[in-house]
């Protein structure tokens, strides 16, 4: 069967026009229409020639509260952008907000163009809309976020193994009361580090209280601002927190510090992600690095595998994190008379 527009008009059913307009990803095609005429044309193989001649980076918003809140996105987008320019590759980046009243639009924009391939930054991103990036024209890479059920090829942290290992090194330094710090807003990367907390004090025989589970915002001031107010009512506290994510634990460093604990006198604090005031924060703060601008780097790689030499199976690529240890964790070993937990 010869690939061409009035072939692909036959074997769908729309007119020559309808499809050169799909196919050019022209306005007045709607998003079912377009969808339809983009999966006929790579089925009889009409897209699979001119390759993919950009790179689009796009930053999914659902509410902003991890995204915009945290520069650990930017030495992210700066590998993207460097693996780029060493390639050869133009990249342009965009904002994709789900409360924009445009969304839906902007979206089948996205989808509908074969000449430029996604990276797309999921972090806030769920299951529903991800589903959506299937009928894209061109190929995807899902960066910062995983979808079980989704065949996407994807580059993310090693959120349950990372976490593991941090709470694991607080129980070698003596810890047996953990509590866990949750975001507010619980996207992916926050649920898999539950689990790597969950599993690090079943496999030593500990018990999870959930009193000492403290839910705060993502954000540092809004996370302060939560931890206070739960400092006044007198929770129970464990002898150290792990926290979803720095933003987190230095905001909760600063609520615990306003309150009268000591940090990592009373209470010892473990983060994600090693921002870079981590290392200047007053104690320095223990965390997991994050190798972020990597992580750019590699789904930059592995997009540009995809776009010439097609993908006939999808990757998962963890990128493997880094503990590092700082002063804000206690070793209880070193010091028997520590009680900890102690309620003001």
């Amino acid at each position: 069967m010869k690939a061409n527009i009035r072939t692909i008009s036959e074997i769908t059913g729309f007119s020559t026009a309808t499809v050169s307009n799909a196919l050019n990803n022209k306005r007045g095609v709607n998003r079912e229409t377009a969808e339809k005429i983009l999966k006929a044309a790579r089925e009889i193989g009409y897209l699979a020639g001119p390759e993919v001649s950009r790179v689009k980076l796009v930053t999914y918003i659902e509410n902003g509260s991890i995204v915009n809140e945290s520069p650990f996105f930017s030495l992210l987008i700066s590998g993207v952008e460097s693996e780029c320019r060493r390639l050869g590759i133009d990249v342009v980046s965009c904002h994709l907000h789900r409360e924009d009243p445009n969304y839906d639009s902007y979206m089948g924009e996205l989808l509908g163009d074969p000449s430029c391939a996604l990276l797309v930054l999921a972090t806030e991103m769920d299951e529903k809309e991800a589903a959506k990036l299937q009928a894209a024209a061109a190929p995807v890479v899902i960066l910062d976020s995983w979808y079980e059920d989704l065949p996407f090829n994807a580059v993310l942290i090693d959120n349950a193994d990372a976490a593991y290992k941090a709470v694991s090194h607080l129980i070698e330094m003596g810890h047996t009361r953990i509590g866990h710090l949750r975001g507010r807003f619980q996207i992916k990367n926050f649920y898999y580090r539950r689990q790597g907390y969950l599993r690090a004090m079943a496999e030593h025989g500990l018990t999870v209280d959930p009193a000492c589970t403290l839910t705060l915002s993502t954000g540092m001031e809004t996370s302060r601002a939560d931890m206070a107010a739960l400092l006044e009512k007198g929770p129970k506290m464990p002898t150290a927190f792990f926290a979803d994510n720095d933003m987190i634990a230095l905001g909760a460093m600063r609520a615990l510090q306003q309150a009268g604990y000591k940090v990592p006198g009373d209470v010892s604090l473990v983060g994600f992600d090693d921002l870079p005031f981590c290392a200047i924060s007053d104690p320095p703060l223990t965390t997991v690095k994050v190798h972020n601008y990597e992580m750019g780097i590699a789904a930059v790689r592995r997009l540009s595998e995809l776009t010439s030499r097609g993908g006939e199976y999808s990757t998962k690529t963890q990128v493997t994190s880094t503990f590092v240890h700082r002063s804000s964790v206690l070793d209880l070993g070193k010091n028997k008379s520590h009680t900890g937990g102690i309620q003001l």
